[in-house]
């Protein structure tokens, strides 16, 4: 008789080990899914043809402890971001921040950094960088370089456009 009463709990327990797999099956789908409509929202809300991507790198930064960027361009405040240690340690390991990403009709635009942070002897740093751009067909990619000035022994701000050097 204790047999059969544990046939039964052998084959429930077949059942939940099926209906976990198609339960990890369908998460894993969910997940796939969101990612397409992710990449499609992008698509639709950042057209390549209007799109303007701009990025922050850290060479160093022995002379320069970031704190804050606050990016604009034309005349318009588009994004202000406030650093954390952690993250900035990421940059001077070689990482890449997307500041940001938006729209642009073509023509010619101007974009100004202003970088905020500590500087060597511990003063206090407010620094801007600016660059005007033509903006064609395409996406256009700029990158905010922070590096250090050896010679000078102050940090370097400069604002540079993807594909040339």
């Amino acid at each position: 008789m204790a047999l059969f009463s544990l046939l039964p709990l052998s084959v429930l327990g077949d059942e939940v080990g099926a209906l976990d797999n198609q339960v990890r099956d369908l998460k894993a789908d969910a997940l796939a899914l969101n990612q397409e409509l992710f990449l499609l929202e992008e698509e639709l809300l950042f057209p390549a043809n209007t799109q303007v991507a701009v990025y922050l790198s850290l060479d160093t930064g022995n002379f320069f402890n970031l704190d804050s960027v606050q990016l604009t361009i034309d005349g318009v405040d588009v994004a202000n971001y406030l650093y954390t240690q952690r993250e900035v340690e990421a940059l001077r390991r070689g990482g890449v921040h997307r500041v940001y990403m938006g729209n642009l009709k073509s023509g010619q635009h101007e974009l100004v950094a202003v970088f905020t942070g500590g500087g060597p002897h511990d003063r206090d740093y407010r620094r801007a960088t600016s660059l005007s751009f033509e903006k064609g067909l395409g996406a256009r990619f700029l990158e905010l370089v922070i590096a250090d000035n050896g010679s000078g022994l102050q940090p370097g701000f400069q604002v540079r456009q993807w594909g040339e050097r």
